[in-house]
């Protein structure tokens, strides 16, 4: 095998390797060795000089991972495969952000309800900056320099190794589950106030159960919120509270703004309700092979968004409390529609219930969506058993579609509160492994190209990482045991599932294979400072 770290990075010469490499492979060939053809990393300075030297080997067996190339000399030369798919453009991909995020200001209510008008206000402006702003910096790094489906799973494998990998795959996974749990919730939640039966007992059961069949047949069918779709579904949800703002300016009194009374706040919904409406960011880095042009499109497409998602919370969330009488009681989760009533009259109460429906509906097959492709992902990587990466006549994961649903009915008995703060504690500890990765990369490997990067050296990176941390740090802190006993138990087990899945595959009970289409993030010789990856 022939690898960078024989030379030093700055004098990696293109026309000197391949000669090498080349000759290295002739000399195994001729030995009868069956060795994989060697494999040559090219920086980043000669990657423009390879694409357009004729020497060039076009045979590519690992993929391009922050535009280097990993590139199997010891092949013949075969044409370039190229993709008729239709890529993700700069607009459809800001919604699919909004969606994966926010969908609309339904479930920032009980943030007023918890803190008061002034602190819920001062949160949607503050919180992004401790917390949406980094993470969403450090997925545009990360997600230019591993523009594949993989995501936030290929960054922690390839800076911790595969085993933090899978946890990572895990818990991400997992807490995408709990958070597809809440849009039944939050659907009926929305409609309780036209039929009041919805509101508990075995009548909410159904239709809880009833919804969850319906949307996952929906996601079997393929049917997702992409491109455009997720465009027009972002309008419609949009559109409703921009009426009521227009229509509550005369309604508005200020004073209302600044009502906050410290000694009554319920410092654990306001923060886990904050986090919940302001993360996710992450997420769209599973889309990132579907990009057009991803190294200047997911970076534009993120700035965008932020300011979406921020103005779809702050300014309904000003109408709102601007324009009624302040009662704390009464804002809890679906209280917009209500609100909306009591400004604009039924109409608009309606449209927003409206809104609020396809609001969920898409979130729930946009999520089951991105969880049921994750197992098929890792399965493709050897992580999970061969069976997950089948999938139906319809080009759908159906064993991942069928698993992610099962989560959701089994955690669907939970309060809306409850399956937030579950799901933030997970999200938590699977932020610490990316901000962990990110930074192991940008001290490790600080000269490896990365086509978006965050304009701080490795310090500033550090410190941008310290205050989400702290943030986490406090969600995890404010816990009740019930939530906290719950998510560790989760991490435990996926702790022992990933040591077991290996005894299964070395005692060949299951069968596992790594998709020969994928890059390989593993080298055998991890230790070598030059090696990008893990």
């Amino acid at each position: 095998m022939i690898h960078s770290a024989e030379l030093d990075h700055k004098e990696l010469q293109p026309q000197s390797i391949l000669p090498a490499a080349a000759a290295a492979a002739a000399s195994a060939h001729c030995n009868g060795a069956k060795e994989e053809p060697p494999i040559v990393f090219v920086s980043d300075s000669d990657h423009q000089k390879l694409r357009t030297s004729p020497a060039r080997q076009t045979s590519v067996s690992m993929g391009e991972i922050n535009r280097a190339e990993y590139v199997s000399v010891g092949e013949s030369p075969s044409p370039a495969v190229v993709s008729n798919a239709k890529k993700v453009s700069v607009l459809p991909l800001v919604f699919l952000i909004f969606y994966e995020v926010s969908g609309g200001p339904f479930g920032v209510e009980d943030s007023v309800g918890a803190a008061g008008p002034l602190l819920a206000l001062l949160g949607f402006l503050v919180f992004p900056l401790i917390w949406s702003i980094p993470e969403a910096l450090i997925t545009a790094e990360m997600g230019t320099m591993f523009p594949e489906n993989g995501g936030y799973v290929v960054w922690v494998s390839s800076a911790l190794g595969p085993f933090w990998g899978f946890q990572q795959g895990w818990m991400k996974w997992l807490s995408g589950v709990i958070d597809n749990a809440l849009y039944p919730v939050l659907f009926l939640d929305y409609l309780k106030s036209e039929i009041p039966a919805l509101g508990g007992g075995l009548p909410r059961v159904a239709a809880v159960l009833a919804l969850t069949v319906i949307l996952t047949y929906m996601n079997y069918r393929g049917l997702t919120i992409v491109g455009w779709v997720a465009v027009i579904l972002g309008v419609f949800s949009i559109l409703p509270f921009a009426v009521m703002g227009l229509v509550s300016i005369p309604k508005l009194r200020p004073a209302r703004w600044v009502v906050v009374n410290l000694k009554d706040v319920d410092w654990n919904l306001y923060l886990n309700t904050l986090f919940w409406n302001l993360n996710y960011w992450d997420s769209i880095s599973t889309l990132a092979g579907e990009v057009e042009n991803p190294n200047k499109t997911l970076p534009k497409a993120l700035f965008y968004a932020l300011i979406l998602v921020v103005l779809s919370y702050f300014l309904p969330l000003l109408s709102g409390t601007g324009a009624i009488a302040l009662n704390r009681e009464l804002w809890t989760d679906g209280y917009f529609s209500d609100v909306a009533k009591i400004i604009g009259g039924a109409w608009l109460g309606w449209w927003i219930q409206g809104a609020a429906a396809m609001s969920n509906m898409g979130m729930f097959v946009a999520e089951m969506s991105s969880d049921s492709f994750q197992l098929l992902g890792m399965a493709e990587r050897g992580m999970l058993p061969e069976f997950f990466s089948k999938r139906s006549r319809h080009g759908t994961p159906l064993i991942g579609i069928l698993f992610s649903a099962s989560g959701v009915v089994l955690l669907s008995w939970l309060s809306f509160q409850e399956i937030v703060a579950a799901e933030n504690f997970l999200y938590c500890f699977g932020m610490i492994l990316e901000f962990l990765a990110f930074i192991k990369l940008r001290i490790k490997h600080p000269a490896a190209s990365r086509p978006y990067k965050i304009p701080v050296g490795t310090a500033g990176s550090i410190l941008m990482c310290i205050p989400p941390t702290i943030l986490i740090c406090i969600v995890l802190a404010l816990s009740t045991v019930k939530v906290m006993i719950v998510s560790l138990a989760a991490v435990a087990i996926g702790l022992l599932l990933q040591p077991g899945l290996k005894y299964v595959e070395k005692k060949r009970w299951l069968k596992f294979s790594v998709s020969a289409d994928l890059p390989d993030l593993h080298f055998a010789n991890r230790d070598r400072p030059d090696t990008l990856v893990y």
